[in-house]
C-alpha cells in the first residue's frame, strides 16, 4: 500500500512544469511531530528507475517509491532533524550519488535585495542575480537567480541535467525574481534558462547577469568566479582615486581588439597553466585567420600603444555579442566580456597589465538598445520585459534593434549596475555611452506617427535623461577620477554638466561639430579653403559650452567614407601633409583627443571588421614617418600642460589670428594654468608656404620652435624656422611684439617662449 502524502494533481503539476514553486512539493516537508518527527523526501527525476535517501551521518539507506507517476519518488524518514541528505539514483545500468537541491529551501536572496531591486537602487545586483559559485551548509554549488516576472515557469538547462528543464526547475519569489541553488556544480558549467510563459510557449535564454558565454555561434553562459583574478594595479588605482582628469592629457587610440591584429590558426596559444587556449577562428571570410587572445593582446598592443605615447586604450563594445559585424554595438550579454579572445580573467589580465604601463582602459558601452536575438533580451519571459511592448517606442527600425524601457525600475537597475560593474570588477578606467542622441530623443531617425511624445507633449525622452543622470552620478561617488564620455551629436544643453546643476553629468562629450567641420574642410581643394574659414574658427564659439572630445573616430573610415588619408586632396606628398596639419591642428586645439587604429600610420583602405590592419604599409617610408610623427605629437602634447591644463577654461585659449581667410592662416595661443607658460600655434592649411609671415606675441623674446608638422623626418619639405625666432618690436595684432615666421606649407608650427635663453640674453644687454 502506497504512503503516498501528496495528492497527484500536486505531482502533475511538476511533472508538467507547472508549478511557480516547487519546493512546496519537492525537499523533505516535516508531516508529524507526534513525538518523533516524521520526514516526507519527494524527488521527481526523470530517467530514474530507483533511488534512495542516503543519511551519510546514520550510514543508513531509505528506498524511495514511485507515487503517481514512475519518475515522482517519496518516501518517510523518521528523524530529530534532516540536513544535507543526500540521493542515490539509478539511471539505467547507472548509479549516481548526489545532493538534493530542493533540500536547501533557504533563499539566499533577502527581502531587502528584492526591495532596493523593484526600486532601481540596487546598485550591486550582479553580485546577486545571475550564476555564483558558492557553499550552503558546507556544501558547494552554484546559485541561481535570473529576474523573470511574467513567466509561469523557469527551469535551470545544462549539460548537468541533460538540458531537461524538468529536472531543475526553479523558485518564484514575490518581486518576479525566480532562484535555486544546485549543489556539486563547479565553474565552467554551462547553462541556459528555459522559460515558459502562461501559453506554455518555451525560450532558452542566456543569462542577463552571466559572466561568461560561449564563443559564437554557440549562446549558453558560463559559472566564472569574477574574485579568483589578483590584481596589481594598487597604485594606479589609487592615483586615479585623487586625479582630476579634465585637468590631464587625455589622448586615446580607439581600436576594434578583433581586427587590429590576428593571428594564425596553426599558431595555438597557451594558457598559463600551460593547456592551450581556445582558438576562435576570425570567420569564413578569412580562413586561417584567427582572434588573438586577450593575453597576446597584452604583449603585442600594449607596448606599441605605449611606443606611440597614447595616454588611453578605447575598445569598442567588449560585451558579448553575436554577430561580428555589429562591431559588438548588438550586446545580448551585457556583463560578460566576450569570449572572442578568451576568458573573464583573462581579459582582466589585459587591464592589469594596461595599468602597469601607465594606460588607462575605457569601453565603449551601449545602454540604448539591444538585439532581437532569441537567447538574448528580446521578449525575455514572454512579455516587452526589458523593452517598450510599443513599437514607437521599443523599437529602432533603421538598426532592427529594440529600445530599454528606462521607466522601468528593474531595467534600469540592470543598466545602472552593468555600468557600475564594468568599473569595479575589471577596474576600467571609462566608457564611452554610444548613441545618446538615440536615447535622448523620441522621434529619433522615425518619421511622423512613427513615435510618441512624452507626458507634456515634446519629444525628449524624459525617462532616458534620468538614467544618464541616474548612471553618471553613481559612477563618479563610487568611482572618482574615472571617465563617462558621451557621443552625443545634437545640442541637448548641459551633456558634460554636473547633474546638481541639472546636466546629464558626463564629465566628457564628443565633439560631432568640430569632427564634420574639419572633416568637410580637409576633403576640399586648399584654394576653396579661404571661403571657409569659418570651419577652422566655429568650434572655439561654442567651446566652453561643453567638456568636449575631439574624435575622428571608426564611424568615419567605414561605408564608403575613405580613411582619413583617402580623403585628402592633391598628390600623395600632399595628402600626407594634409593628414600631418589636421591632427596638429586637433592636438593644439582645445579638448581631449580620440582617433581610430590605423591613422597613425596612414592605412589607404578603410577598416574591414573581418581583416587586419594593412600593416605591410609600415615597411614604406611614407607610412613609417608618417608613425613617427604621432608618436612625437603624443610626446609632445603630454610634456606640454598649455595644451591640456585649460582645456574647459576660457583662460586656456587666446586668438592671434583667425581672420587671415586669404592666406587660410590662423594663429592662436595655449596656456597653463600653474605655470602661465603657453604655447604659440601657427597653422598654415594650404601648400602655398610664406617665408616671411608675422604674427603678435605676448611676450618678447626667444621662441623656441618646439614642433613643426612639416619636419623633414616626418616626410615634409623641411622648411621652418632655424629652431626658432627673436621677437621684433613690431606691434602686430594688436600686440607689442611680433615674430617673422616662416611657414611651411601644410604645415603647423608650435613656438614657446625661452624664458631662459631670454632671461640671460637680457641679462648681458643690461
Amino acid at each position: 500500500m502506497s504512503m503516498t502524502t501528496i495528492a497527484p494533481e500536486q505531482v502533475n503539476r511538476i511533472i508538467w512544469n507547472q508549478h511557480h514553486d516547487p519546493f512546496e512539493i519537492l525537499g523533505s516537508h516535516l508531516i508529524d511531530q507526534n513525538g518523533t518527527n516524521v520526514w516526507a523526501v519527494r524527488a521527481y527525476l526523470p530517467n530514474a528507475s530507483a533511488v534512495w535517501v542516503v543519511l551519510p551521518e546514520e550510514r543508513k539507506e531509505i528506498e524511495m517509491e514511485s507515487v503517481h507517476d514512475p519518475h515522482f519518488f517519496e518516501c518517510r524518514i523518521e528523524a530529530k532533524e534532516l540536513n544535507n541528505y543526500q540521493l542515490r539514483i539509478k539511471e539505467g545500468e547507472h548509479e549516481r550519488v548526489t545532493y538534493d537541491p530542493y533540500a536547501f529551501r533557504s533563499p539566499r536572496l533577502t527581502e531587502f535585495d528584492l526591495h532596493i531591486f523593484s526600486e532601481g537602487n540596487h546598485h550591486r545586483i550582479y553580485e546577486k542575480l545571475g550564476a555564483h559559485f558558492i557553499s550552503v551548509d558546507g556544501v558547494t554549488g552554484v546559485y541561481f537567480a535570473v529576474w523573470a516576472p511574467n513567466a509561469r515557469n523557469v527551469s535551470v538547462l545544462g549539460d548537468f541535467n541533460s538540458w531537461d528543464g524538468r529536472k531543475h526547475q526553479m523558485r518564484r519569489g514575490a518581486t518576479g525574481v525566480w532562484e535555486l541553488f544546485i549543489p556539486e556544480l563547479e565553474v565552467g558549467t554551462h547553462y541556459k534558462y528555459e522559460i515558459k510563459n502562461n501559453d506554455g510557449h518555451i525560450y532558452e535564454k542566456s543569462d542577463p547577469y552571466g559572466f561568461q558565454q560561449e564563443p559564437r555561434p554557440k549562446t549558453a553562459s558560463i559559472v566564472t568566479d569574477l574574485n579568483s583574478y589578483q590584481w596589481q594595479d594598487e597604485d594606479w588605482m589609487e592615483k586615479r582615486r585623487h586625479a582630476e582628469p579634465l585637468n590631464q592629457p587625455i589622448s586615446v587610440y580607439e581600436l576594434h581588439l578583433g581586427s587590429w591584429m590576428h593571428g594564425a590558426s596553426a599558431n595555438i596559444p597557451k594558457n598559463p597553466d600551460g593547456t592551450n587556449a581556445p582558438v576562435v577562428p576570425v570567420s569564413e571570410l578569412n580562413p586561417g585567420a584567427r582572434f588573438l587572445t586577450y593575453r597576446e593582446l597584452a604583449e603585442r598592443l600594449i607596448p606599441y600603444v605605449k611606443e606611440l605615447g597614447y595616454t588611453h586604450i578605447e575598445m569598442l563594445p567588449i560585451a558579448e555579442h553575436p554577430f561580428d559585424g555589429s562591431w559588438g554595438y548588438q550586446v545580448t550579454g551585457y556583463y560578460a566580456p566576450t569570449s572572442r579572445y578568451g576568458t573573464p580573467e583573462d581579459f582582466m589580465y589585459f587591464i592589469d597589465q594596461c595599468h602597469k604601463n601607465e594606460i588607462g582602459v575605457i569601453v565603449d558601452w551601449v545602454p540604448g538598445h539591444f538585439p532581437k536575438d532569441g537567447h538574448g533580451l528580446a521578449f525575455f519571459d514572454g512579455t516587452h520585459l526589458y523593452e517598450h511592448a510599443d513599437p514607437r517606442k521599443g523599437e529602432h527600425k533603421e538598426w532592427g534593434t529594440l529600445v530599454f524601457n528606462y521607466s522601468r525600475n528593474e531595467v534600469r537597475n540592470f543598466l545602472v549596475a552593468n555600468a557600475l560593474f564594468w568599473f569595479d570588477k575589471y577596474h576600467i578606467d571609462g566608457i564611452r555611452v554610444d548613441a545618446v542622441a538615440s536615447m535622448l530623443y523620441l522621434d529619433y531617425c522615425r518619421k511622423e506617427g512613427e513615435w510618441v511624445t512624452n507626458q507634456y507633449g515634446g519629444r525628449e525622452n524624459i525617462e532616458a535623461a534620468d538614467f544618464l543622470r541616474q548612471v553618471n552620478h553613481l559612477l563618479f561617488s563610487y568611482f572618482p577620477g574615472v571617465l563617462s564620455i558621451a557621443e552625443e551629436s545634437t545640442s541637448w544643453p548641459m551633456v558634460s554638466w554636473p547633474t546638481y546643476v541639472g546636466g546629464l553629468g558626463f564629465n566628457l562629450k564628443w565633439n560631432m561639430g568640430w569632427m564634420h567641420d574639419m572633416l568637410d574642410y580637409f576633403s576640399m581643394d586648399p584654394w576653396f579653403r579661404q571661403f571657409h574659414q569659418n570651419n577652422i574658427t566655429f568650434s572655439i564659439w561654442y567651446n566652453h559650452s561643453e567638456n568636449f572630445m575631439l574624435a575622428l573616430s571608426h564611424d568615419e573610415v567605414v561605408h564608403g567614407k575613405s580613411n582619413i588619408i583617402g580623403k585628402m586632396p592633391g598628390d600623395r606628398w600632399q595628402k600626407f601633409a594634409n593628414v600631418r596639419c589636421l591632427f596638429s591642428y586637433m592636438f593644439a586645439h582645445p579638448g581631449k583627443k580620440t582617433m581610430f587604429m590605423s591613422m597613425e600610420f596612414g592605412q589607404w583602405s578603410e577598416w574591414n571588421v573581418w581583416g587586419d590592419l594593412e600593416w605591410g604599409l609600415l615597411q614604406h617610408e611614407p607610412h613609417h614617418l608618417l608613425k613617427l610623427f604621432f608618436q612625437d605629437l603624443n610626446h609632445l602634447y603630454r610634456s606640454e600642460p598649455a595644451l591640456y591644463s585649460q582645456d574647459f577654461a576660457q583662460e586656456g585659449f587666446e586668438w592671434i589670428d583667425c581672420s587671415d581667410n586669404r592666406h587660410s592662416v590662423a594663429a592662436f595661443i595655449r596656456r597653463d594654468k600653474d605655470t602661465n607658460d603657453f604655447i604659440v600655434v601657427v597653422c598654415n592649411f594650404t601648400p602655398q608656404p610664406h617665408s616671411h609671415y608675422r604674427i603678435g606675441v605676448p611676450e618678447p623674446g626667444f621662441y623656441t620652435e618646439l614642433f613643426n608638422s612639416d619636419a623633414r623626418k616626418y616626410g615634409g619639405s623641411n622648411m621652418g624656422n632655424l629652431g626658432g625666432k627673436w621677437t621684433d618690436n613690431w606691434s602686430m595684432h594688436n600686440r607689442e611684439f611680433s615674430l617673422d615666421l616662416c611657414l611651411p606649407p601644410l604645415g603647423v608650427l608650435l613656438l614657446k617662449l625661452d624664458k631662459n635663453r631670454t632671461a640671460a640674453v637680457m641679462n648681458q644687454e643690461l
